[in-house]
């Protein structure tokens, strides 16, 4: 076999076993995925009953704390933000498409934004361009590394919040989506506005009769609004990790795509030299037994 049929044998069996490790890949990023939103679907309960439980609150004291009204009371509108990038490869423009949405909704908006950045890449694309910075967060590598998370964004703005560095919240992640695997999102957490108000508050309660409730209003109130916030934090961050996974998953099949490609040229390519290479020692082999002819004769 000739030098160069040994080479292009040896770009096969290399693209072969990159072949592999792209499929293993896809497995991981899709088993990831169905992870992320299994937990994103497990969270939905929780908040039916954390909204029931805050409707009940709302209807016997009326009053909400992080609302309109003291937001107005405030004369300087401070807004931060938390905004889920990601710290892994193979993710394409994973980073690039949350922060351009970022900046641009936040430019966009009155007063001076200070983000809180989970990932280091997106931190690095939002201070390049201009966005002040408050602090980074590491991205979590699993479900079980979301709510230390979320706690520690959520220690920190409620913080921010009473100390009066901030009266307004927004997050900004992306979110998986069937027709391009993901797009980029944003909610506004705080303050809460009279809509959202009423939608609780006019929540049907399940059964006949009305539990009763224990304790101060305010302070179960409050309660209550910190596990609405932490059960927003905790999807945005799943997410985002869903998203970034379908982008790896993506990024993965185009891969696989390409090696099948590829494979299929270079193994054109070895058959054709390889019978280049059997017809030459065949030539060579007719022309020698001519030749024996030839003298014999």
């Amino acid at each position: 076999m000739s030098d160069n049929t040994t080479t292009l044998h040896r770009k096969i069996v290399n693209a072969e076993e990159l072949k592999s490790v792209v499929h293993t890949m896809k497995i991981i990023a899709s088993s990831n995925i169905g992870q992320y939103r299994k937990s994103v679907e497990a969270l939905a309960d929780y908040y039916r009953t954390v909204e029931l439980a805050l409707s009940l609150c709302l209807r016997e004291s009326g009053q909400l704390p992080f609302s309109e009204e003291e937001k107005n009371q405030s004369s300087k509108r401070i807004i931060s933000a938390v905004v889920f990038g990601s710290d892994q490869g193979l993710v394409s423009q994973f980073n690039d498409v949350i922060a351009d949405y970022a900046i641009k909704t936040l430019t966009n908006l009155e007063g001076k934004p200070q983000v809180w950045a989970v990932g280091e890449r997106v931190y690095i694309l939002l201070k390049e361009a201009g966005i002040p910075m408050r602090g980074l967060f590491p991205v979590s590598n699993s479900i079980k590394g979301i709510t230390p998370l979320v706690w520690q964004l959520l220690v920190e703005s409620e913080t921010q919040i009473n100390q009066g560095k901030v009266n307004e919240l927004h997050l900004f992640y992306n979110q998986t989506s069937s027709a391009v695997g993901y797009a980029p999102v944003s909610q506004r957490l705080l303050p809460l506005d009279k809509n959202w108000s009423r939608k609780i508050t006019d929540l049907p309660w399940p059964g006949k009769n009305l539990p009763q409730i224990i304790g101060n209003g305010d302070t179960n109130i409050r309660a209550l609004i910190r596990e609405y916030l932490f059960v927003s934090l905790f999807r945005a961050c799943a997410e985002s990790l869903a998203s970034e996974n379908a982008s790896r998953l993506a990024a993965m099949q185009r891969a696989d795509k390409n090696i099948d490609e590829l494979l299929m040229d270079f193994n054109n390519l070895f058959h054709r030299l390889r019978q280049s290479s059997i017809d030459e020692e065949l030539f060579d082999v007719i022309a020698g037994f001519e030749t024996l002819n030839a003298h014999k004769r």
